[in-house]
This record gives C-alpha cells, sequence and structure tokens, in this order.
C-alpha cells in the first residue's frame, strides 16, 4: 500500500479531524483502537507490518532459536504438568505465524505434544490470518478475534511476544489537583495531544506514593480482562503462559511511539500508516492475572541464555560460511546482547500454585 508523503494527510487523519469537530477531543486510547484497528483504514487491518518492507521486525523474524527455544520451554512445562492429554496451545498476535512455526518444529519430537495441542491464534489482522495460513500449512488452526473465543476447559499453555505494547493505553499526568488524561485534539490544523482537566483517580490512588506532579503513568485496560482470563484458566486447569515484551515492572513517563520504515515517528502524524506501542507495566499484568502465580521478571538475553541458545547457535552455526554465518552470529548478538533487544525486552511466565515454574524463570 502506497505511504503517503509528510505533507499528505491521511484518510484517517480526514475522519479523525471530522469527529473531533463534531463531538471534541478523544482519549488517547480510543486514539491507538483507530489507528491500529479501523476496519478500513486501521493500521493492522491493511497491511503486513513486519519484516524489511514493512515497519518493524520481532524477534522470531530475526531467528528461527527465538520460537524454538521458547516453544521448547512450554512443552517442557506440559511435561513437568504430568502431559495431559489434552490443552490449548495459544498464541496472541502472532504476526505471520513464524513464531508458532518454529515453536511446533521445535516440538515434534517431544512424545505426546502435538497430538495433545489443540493449536489457537487470536489474530484481528486479516492480512496476518492469511500470512500465517501459509506459515501453518499442515496443521489444524483456529482463528479467534479474542481470548474469550479460546475453550476454557483444558490447560492453557499460552504464548504472547509483542502483544500486549500494542493494546491501547491510557496516559495520565499527576497534577497538584489530581490526575490529567492525555487526550487528542487538533492544533493549528494537525492532530495534536492535549490534556484534560484533573481529576482524582481512585484507581490511581496507590501511585501518589511513588509520583510527584508532572510525572506520567499509563495504563492499559483492554489488558485487565485478557490477564484475568488467563490466570483463571491456567488455576483452574493447568499451564502456563510466557509474555515477552518491552516495557518494566511498574508503569512510569510517556512511552508512547511510533514506528514507520523502521524509524521512530510522530505519533499524532500519518494517522493509520504508523504502528502505535508503548511499555508494558508487566506488574499490572502480574496483579491481573492473580490468583495465578508470576515469575520476576527477566531480561530476554538472559532467558534465552538459561534456555541455551548458546549451544543452539553454535550448532547451527557448524554448515554455515561466509554471509549466511555473520548473519545467524548478527542475530544471535541481537536477540541477547543487552544494547539491542536483550535487555530492552523483558520476560514474565504466569503458572498455577501447584506446577513448577517453566523453565528458564525458575
Amino acid at each position: 500500500m502506497p505511504k503517503p508523503d509528510s505533507t499528505s494527510e491521511t484518510a484517517l487523519e480526514t475522519l479523525l479531524k471530522a469527529r473531533i469537530a463534531a463531538s471534541g477531543p478523544i482519549a488517547l486510547a480510543d486514539y491507538m483502537a483507530t489507528c491500529l484497528l479501523h476496519p478500513a483504514h486501521g493500521y493492522y487491518t491493511t497491511r503486513d507490518p513486519l519484516g524489511r518492507a514493512g515497519d518493524f521486525v520481532t524477534a522470531p523474524e530475526i531467528s528461527q532459536m527465538f520460537g524454538e527455544l521458547l516453544g521448547l520451554c512450554l512443552a517442557q512445562a506440559w511435561v513437568d504438568q504430568g502431559a495431559p492429554p489434552r490443552f490449548i496451545l495459544a498464541e496472541l498476535g502472532p504476526g505471520r505465524g513464524t513464531l508458532m512455526a518454529d515453536l511446533l518444529r521445535a516440538t515434534r519430537a517431544v512424545p505426546g505434544f502435538h497430538a495433545a495441542a489443540g493449536l489457537h491464534l487470536v489474530e484481528a489482522s486479516p492480512s496476518l490470518r492469511n500470512a500465517q495460513q501459509v506459515a501453518l500449512a499442515g496443521f489444524s488452526v483456529t482463528w479467534a478475534d479474542s481470548i474469550e473465543a479460546l475453550p476454557d476447559d483444558a490447560p492453557l499453555f499460552l504464548i504472547a511476544n509483542e502483544f500486549f505494547d500494542a493494546l491501547p493505553i491510557r496516559q495520565f499526568t499527576r497534577h497538584i489537583d489530581g490526575w490529567c488524561e492525555t487526550i487528542v485534539g487538533v492544533a493549528q490544523g494537525a492532530l495534536a495531544k492535549g490534556y484534560a482537566a484533573p481529576l482524582a483517580l481512585p484507581a490511581l490512588a496507590h501511585r501518589l506514593d511513588d509520583t510527584k506532579p508532572g510525572d506520567v503513568v499509563e495504563t492499559r485496560p483492554e489488558a485487565t480482562p485478557i490477564l484475568a482470563r488467563i490466570g483463571a484458566q491456567i488455576t483452574a486447569h493447568g499451564g502456563a503462559a510466557l509474555i515477552i515484551d518491552y516495557g518494566n515492572w511498574r508503569s512510569r513517563g510517556d512511552t508512547l511511539q511510533a514506528l514507520r520504515n523502521h524509524s521512530f515517528a510522530d505519533p499524532f502524524a500519518a494517522a493509520g500508516h504508523a504502528d502505535l506501542t508503548a511499555h508494558v507495566d508487566f506488574e499490572a499484568l502480574a496483579q491481573a492475572a492473580h490468583p495465578a502465580l508470576a515469575t520476576g521478571l527477566t531480561d530476554q538475553g538472559a532467558l534465552l541464555a538459561r534456555l541455551g541458545i548458546g549451544a543452539r547457535a553454535e550448532r547451527l552455526s557448524r554448515n554455515l560460511t561466509g554471509a549466511s554465518l555473520e548473519n545467524h552470529l548478527a542475530a544471535t548478538q541481537r536477540l541477547t546482547r543487552p544494547e539491542e533487544m536483550g535487555s530492552l525486552f523483558k520476560a514474565l511466565a504466569l503458572y498455577a500454585a501447584h506446577s513448577p515454574a517453566p523453565p528458564g524463570f525458575d
């Protein structure tokens, strides 16, 4: 799809400006949801955003080792829980299906794992569903629009890589008289952020001790019911969930960002043509999943090291030479080095009280 130049107005910008003119500024969460998922002009509904031709690259697209190691981690958790004869294997926001394809290839030698798994993908993008169908040809896949559509009567083994960062956020700036929510309006003919009048918000009362006027706190309302469903199913039936994303244990600061053509962009320009994300508050995710247990937060690089990426990288390198070897080594470093994805991305696991933590997290 052609991308507009810096001076043109996207179709979604036109619609948003008309809506704001008629009804007033909208909440940031509403703006994000519209930009990403508008049925005709939304970012995820109109394109494949991944890879060199897209706007960003995720870990599964960098190296097969990422999906392989996480797949073996889930498979071992399944074995540790007695290898239940039926379970739900689910991925939230599975991209092109690359991670799941690598996961399934790595686990095909685990006795009984594939036979017991019911494969479910939660995906909103029609174009990405098509890519997933190609990547997972030969497997029986059920697609769902939301996690509520997943079967809830069996153990749940779930993975979510760079899923929660794309859920819309509400953003609040502390004021001496309460909290001012970030809103989106029109200024000088362009979409621009502003602030609502300060309000006392009981839901943010617990943040008064670690913030001061001027500090920014972000919440993710759509994540709460998703984690509640995951936590309830794991507690009732067993299973585990692996969540990998960028963020920290507790939200602080304005982390909204836009990516376009592999570069950072203005989040309020070219609506519908840039990926909008924000850092994940892992503490909030863990709390929402209660009574399922949550591990501590670990760096992606440390987790992959514990899962054996060094040995796997060495094994894959044996038959590589020249540019192929250089690319393989560069991919390994990109996934694990602290200055690249190794420390930026974090991992959290959820599991039931009667089960051990998944390997790599304990």
